[in-house]
């Protein structure tokens, strides 16, 4: 697990997030808040859990995307009163029992906690299991920048909230929500054999999807949901929808 813990402060630091984040920043109040933050086209650029800590607010990110989102958040930050700084803050998390301080992952009560301090790793929870079992998207191998957040789950994730104020790339997440049916997306699949990440699913010689993370003979996949019926082709590994 390779994250980093970026510290926001200032007097403007919520107004600044709400501004920006797929969830409502209100949520804080209740721990922690798993948001992403997209383009103005609606797609996927970050994803990252936020928390209170004193008079900050923490955003724990995969390192590689770190470097990147702090320059957009500050070039998205004109003039307003927010300061952004990596924090020496170490990410651990588990499923066995929970560190003092530790805060439930808000993904999936599944996924166990997650716990900010000096330690870094995990439990030793094969936590991939967990995800393909509930079809829980990985940043950089299901969610990439081609993503949009809807078709990854990121309402069962409790990653995206309708109710609040506008943010970048809501008028299309909000139009995908109310206005059409999603006709592609991740779900969790059968597999007999094995194929790595990335590669195609065939439905009757057609497109059908993509394969991801794979766990014992299931994995997650992105399927076009007409196409994605009976028996299908990922490579030498027969697949099929539950």
């Amino acid at each position: 697990m390779n994250r980093a813990v970026y510290e926001i402060t200032g007097s403007d630091a919520e107004s600044f997030l709400q501004g920006l984040i797929t969830n409502d920043i209100a949520r804080l109040d209740q721990g922690l808040v798993y948001a992403a933050i997209l383009t103005p086209q609606g797609k996927y650029l970050a994803d990252f859990f936020l928390l209170r800590h004193g008079e900050a607010i923490l955003l724990d990110v995969d390192a590689t995307l770190a470097p990147g989102l702090a320059q957009r958040l500050t070039m998205y930050k004109l003039r307003a009163d927010v300061t952004i700084a990596l924090s020496d803050l170490k990410v651990s998390r588990g499923t066995g029992p929970a560190p003092k301080g530790a805060l439930p992952d808000p993904r999936h009560p599944d996924l166990g906690w997650r716990h900010y301090g000096e330690a870094e790793g995990d439990d030793g929870t094969d936590f991939d299991a967990i995800r393909v079992a509930h079809c829980i998207p990985e940043t950089g191998i299901e969610l990439t920048p081609d993503t949009f957040i809807l078709e990854a789950g990121f309402e069962h994730l409790s990653g995206v909230e309708f109710r609040k104020g506008c943010y970048v790339g809501q008028e299309v997440t909000a139009r995908m929500k109310h206005k059409t049916e999603l006709r592609k997306g991740l779900r969790t699949i059968h597999i007999d054999g094995t194929a790595p990440v990335g590669t195609a699913i065939t439905a009757n010689g057609k497109p059908a999807g993509t394969l991801f993370t794979q766990s014992g003979n299931r994995a997650i996949a992105y399927l076009r949901f007409d196409r994605a019926t009976g028996q299908m082709q990922a490579g030498d590994a027969t697949v099929t929808t539950d």
